[in-house]
C-alpha cells in the first residue's frame, strides 16, 4: 500500500457540507420522534453533603408533569456508568449522598419541555450540608501519586540539575476549563419491547452500547445507538455519563419516548472538562544551549471517588534530547465532578508549562528562542530510545520563522514597540502522538459503478464523511460522488473512540484494506477466468481506475469483473488491528472497549506529528489592553487527505490554543465549590474582534513506518503550545512572565 499517498492531498468540498448548512443534518436531538415526553434535570446545589429531604408535591401539580424520578424510587435500577479509564464515576440518583456542585438528583419528565422546567424549579431539596474542599489550597484535600503508568525517567535528573552550567526552577499553572460545544448534552431514547434506541452525540457509540447495557443489566444486542452528526465534542462525548441510563428508565417507565435537552449551564457540571493543574519545572542546559536536565512534575484536581489524570509528563519528556529526565504526576481529590479528555488533553497544559521553561532558559542562556530548540531537536525518542517514525520539527520552524519574519526579532524584552503598543514575538512548539486502533468495516460494489461504505464512526466536525469517501473512492477508482457513506449508527461495524486523534488513521486504514480485498477478488477472478482479457495476467498488476478494471494494456468494465465473481454485487466485510497490538483488540472492540496503539508506546517506533507556532501580540503600554493580531504555524503530520478540512482543523486548534492562553477559565468558588461563570456570557471564549490573521502551513512529510497509509492526526496538535507561543510572546513585550492561565489585564499591571 506504499503508493496510496497519490489518493492524497487535493482539496476537497466536504461532502455534508450542504447537509450542514441547510439544516437537513440530523444531531442528537434533530431525529423524527412520535409523541415524545420532555425530561429536565434537577441539579444540586451544594458541592458535598446529603439529601436529608426532597419534597415533590409542588412540582407534581404542574400541569403535563408525568413522572419525577429520584434516589428513592429509581436509585437501585442502574449502576453508575463506567469510566473509560477504569475510574470511580460520581453519584446521580444511585443514593442520596453529593458529591459535587450540580449533581443530577431527580428527572422530571412531562408532556412538555416548559412544564418539565418548571416543575423541576418548584421540587424543593433540604440538604443536610458538609464543608466542601474546591481546589488546591482547600482544607480536606488529598493528594497521592497518580496509579497509572510509571512517569518516564532516564539518567540522574538531580545530580545534573545540581551541576548545571545554566538552570532554570519554575512553577505554572493553568485552570479549570469547560468544553462548551454548540450543541448541548442531549439524549433521547425509545423502547420497542426489550430493544431500545438511544438518540446521543456520541464519540464512541459501541462504547455507549456496552456501556448503558451494563448500567441496566442489558444484552448489548438489544441496544442499538446513533449519533450521525455531532455539533462539536473535543472530548466532552468520549465516555458515557449517568444521565442516558436515567432517561432510559424514564422512557421504560413511561412506555413513550423522552427527550433530554440539558441546558448550558448543567452542562458544566453533567459531563467532563479540563482539570486544573499545577506544574514545576526544573531546566538545565550546558552554555551552547543542550540540554542536559529535565524535570516535570504535575498535580492534577479530580473528585473524589476518581483517580483521572492526564500525566502529559509522556509527552514533555519526549520533545527534546535530553540523558537526564525526572518527571511525576499527583493527583488531588476534592469536591468536585470527575474530569475526563478535552482536546489535546494530555498536551495542553502540560507543555504549556514546558515551552514557557524553554522560553525562560533561552533567555538565561541569552539565546534566540528557535535556536534553542532546533540545537535540542532530535530524531530519537529520549525516554525509549526508539527512532521517530519522522520528525519535520526543524522544517516546520524553518517555515514557519521564515514567513513569519522571526530574523528581524529584536532579542530584548519590550524594545520592540508601536506607539502606544508594545509589540512581543512568541514561538513554541506543537505536537500530539499518533495514535491507531482497530476498527472494521463494511463495503458493497456494484455493477453501475457504485459503492456503499457503512461504519459505526463519527462525524465530530472534522470531515470524516469526506476523508472516508475519499479513500474508497481513490482506491476503487470512483468517483467522490459515487460514493455512499454511512455513518452513526452501533448497527455498524464498530470503530474506535473518536478521540486521541486517532480517527482518520484508524477508519481510513480499514477502508484501504477493504478495497485492497475487493480488488483481489476482482484480479484472482479475472486471471482465473479463460474468457477474459486478463487470463494469465499477473493480478498483482491489476488495478481498479475510472470504473474499470486494468492493468497489462487491457481493460474491462467493472460490471463484468463484478459479474464474474459475485453475478451481481460484491460485500466486503473488513477488520484492521495496527500491527503492535494483539489480535484479540478487535474482540474488544466489538465489546465496546477501545484499545489504542500509542505514539509513544510502540516497540518499533514513537510515533508523533510536530508543528511551530510564531505569534505577535500587542499590548498597550497604558491599558495592558493584549491584541494578537497575527499567528504562522507550521505543522507536519504525514499524508494529509484533504487540506480543505485539514487546514479548518490547523485554524480551529490555534484559535483554541489563543483562548485557552487569553479567554478561558471556569471560575470555581473557593467557599462552596461552585463553578460561578457556567455560562457563554461570563465564561470568555474569542470571538471574532480576538481571532488574528491565521496563516497555516503544511509543511510536506512522508512517514512510511507510522502505518500503512502514512497519516497522522491532526485534530488535537493545533491547539499544543499556542498557550505558550501567546505567553512567550508576551514576556517579550512587557518583559513580564506571567506563568498562570489566563493572561489578563490584571496580570500585567
Amino acid at each position: 500500500m506504499a503508493d496510496d499517498a497519490s489518493w492524497f492531498g487535493v482539496p476537497t468540498p466536504r461532502i455534508d457540507g450542504v447537509a450542514k448548512v441547510t439544516g437537513a443534518a440530523r444531531y442528537g436531538s434533530d431525529e423524527p420522534i412520535a409523541h415524545p415526553a420532555f425530561a429536565y434535570l434537577v441539579t444540586s446545589s451544594i458541592s458535598r453533603g446529603r439529601i436529608a429531604d426532597m419534597k415533590l408535591e409542588r412540582a407534581r401539580e404542574v400541569p403535563g408533569v408525568l413522572d419525577i424520578l429520584h434516589h428513592g424510587n429509581v436509585g437501585s435500577q442502574a449502576k453508575p456508568p463506567p469510566s473509560m479509564t477504569g475510574d470511580k464515576a460520581t453519584n446521580t440518583l444511585e443514593t442520596d449522598r453529593i458529591e459535587h456542585d450540580g449533581q443530577i438528583i431527580a428527572v422530571v419528565v412531562a408532556e412538555t419541555f416548559e412544564a418539565a422546567r418548571e416543575a423541576a424549579h418548584k421540587v424543593q431539596v433540604d440538604y443536610a450540608v458538609e464543608l466542601p474542599s474546591a481546589s488546591f489550597d482547600s482544607s480536606g484535600v488529598t493528594a497521592e501519586p497518580k496509579k497509572q503508568k510509571e512517569n518516564p525517567k532516564v539518567g540522574d535528573a538531580a545530580s545534573a540539575l545540581a551541576g548545571a552550567e545554566v538552570k532554570i526552577d519554575a512553577h505554572y499553572s493553568t485552570p479549570t476549563q469547560h468544553h462548551n460545544p454548540i450543541e448541548l448534552f442531549t439524549t433521547t431514547c425509545i423502547w420497542d419491547g426489550p430493544k431500545l434506541t438511544i438518540y446521543e452525540p456520541s464519540q464512541f457509540m459501541w462504547g455507549l452500547k456496552a456501556a448503558v447495557a451494563k448500567q441496566l443489566d442489558m444484552d448489548p444486542a438489544n441496544i442499538r445507538t446513533v449519533s450521525r452528526f455531532v455539533g462539536g465534542a473535543f472530548g466532552s462525548r468520549g465516555g458515557t455519563t449517568s444521565r442516558t441510563a436515567w432517561i432510559a428508565i424514564a422512557a421504560r417507565r413511561l412506555g413513550r419516548p423522552v427527550k433530554l435537552v440539558a441546558t448550558r449551564s448543567q452542562g458544566f457540571t453533567i459531563a467532563t472538562y479540563r482539570a486544573e493543574t499545577r506544574q514545576h519545572v526544573q531546566l538545565a542546559a550546558s552554555r551552547d544551549g543542550k540540554l542536559v536536565a529535565l524535570s516535570h512534575e504535575g498535580w492534577e484536581v479530580t473528585s473524589r471517588p476518581s483517580g483521572y489524570n492526564v500525566g502529559g509528563v509522556d509527552t514533555t519528556a519526549r520533545m527534546y534530547a535530553c540523558p537526564n529526565i525526572a518527571t511525576a504526576v499527583n493527583v488531588v481529590h476534592a469536591d468536585r465532578n470527575t474530569p475526563g479528555f478535552m482536546r489535546a488533553p494530555a498536551e495542553t497544559p502540560y507543555m504549556f508549562a514546558l515551552e514557557s521553561g524553554m522560553d525562560e532558559l533561552a533567555y538565561a542562556l541569552n539565546m534566540d528562542p528557535v535556536a534553542l530548540r532546533l540545537v535540542n531537536d532530535t530524531q530519537t525518542d529520549p525516554v525509549s530510545g526508539l527512532p521517530f517514525s519522522s520528525r519535520s520539527l526543524t522544517a516546520c520552524y524553518d517555515q514557519a520563522a521564515e514567513r513569519f519574519g522571526w530574523s528581524r526579532r529584536d532579542h530584548k524584552p519590550g524594545s520592540m514597540r508601536d506607539g502606544d503598543w508594545l509589540i512581543g514575538w512568541g514561538c513554541a512548539t506543537a505536537c500530539y502522538p499518533t495514535n491507531i486502533a482497530p476498527c472494521a468495516i463494511r463495503l458493497s460494489v456494484t455493477p453501475d459503478g457504485r459503492a456503499t461504505v457503512q461504519m459505526a464512526a463519527h462525524e465530530i466536525g472534522t470531515g470524516a464523511y469526506t476523508t472516508i469517501g475519499l479513500t474508497v473512492a481513490r482506491a476503487l477508482g470512483l468517483k467522490l460522488n459515487d460514493v455512499v457513506v454511512m455513518l452513526g449508527d452501533s448497527d455498524l461495524p464498530p470503530v474506535p473512540v473518536a478521540g486521541g486523534s486517532n480517527n482518520t488513521a484508524s477508519t481510513l486504514n480499514v477502508a484501504a484494506k477493504a478495497c485492497e480485498q475487493v480488488r483481489d477478488r476482482l484480479a484472482a477472478a479475472a486471471v482465473a477466468d479463460h474468457e477474459s482479457v486478463f487470463t494469465g495476467a499477473d493480478p498483482k498488476g491489476l488495478r481498479l481506475s475510472d470504473g474499470m478494471l486494468v492493468g497489462d494494456n487491457r481493460h474491462e468494465p467493472l460490471a463484468k469483473a463484478l459479474g464474474r465473481v459475485t453475478g451481481g454485487a460484491l460485500e466486503i466485510h473488513a477488520e484492521n488491528v495496527p500491527e503492535g497490538l494483539p489480535p484479540t483488540a478487535i474482540g474488544s472492540l466489538y465489546k465496546g472497549t477501545a484499545t489504542m496503539l500509542r505514539g509513544g508506546s510502540r516497540k518499533d517506533v514513537t510515533t508523533y506529528a510536530f508543528g511551530a507556532h510564531f505569534v505577535e501580540v500587542r499590548v498597550n503600554s497604558r491599558t495592558r489592553e493584549i491584541r494578537t493580531p497575527r499567528v504562522v504555524s507550521a505543522f507536519a503530520a504525514g499524508n494529509i487527505v484533504n487540506p480543505t478540512t485539514a487546514h479548518s482543523q490547523f485554524m480551529g486548534g490555534v484559535i483554541w490554543g489563543l483562548s485557552s492562553a487569553l479567554h478561558e477559565a471556569t471560575e470555581v468558588d473557593p467557599k462552596t465549590a461552585r463553578y460561578v461563570n457556567n455560562n457563554l456570557a461570563d465564561y470568555m471564549v474569542p470571538v471574532n474582534a480576538d481571532v488574528p490573521e491565521i496563516d497555516i502551513i503544511m509543511v510536506p512529510e512522508k512517514d512510511e513506518r507510522v502505518n500503512p497509509l502514512g497519516v497522522k492526526g491532526i485534530g488535537e496538535i493545533g491547539i499544543v503550545g499556542m498557550n505558550a507561543a501567546v505567553a512567550n510572546a508576551v514576556f517579550h513585550a512587557t518583559g513580564k512572565r506571567v506563568r498562570d492561565l489566563p493572561i489578563r489585564i490584571e496580570k500585567l499591571i
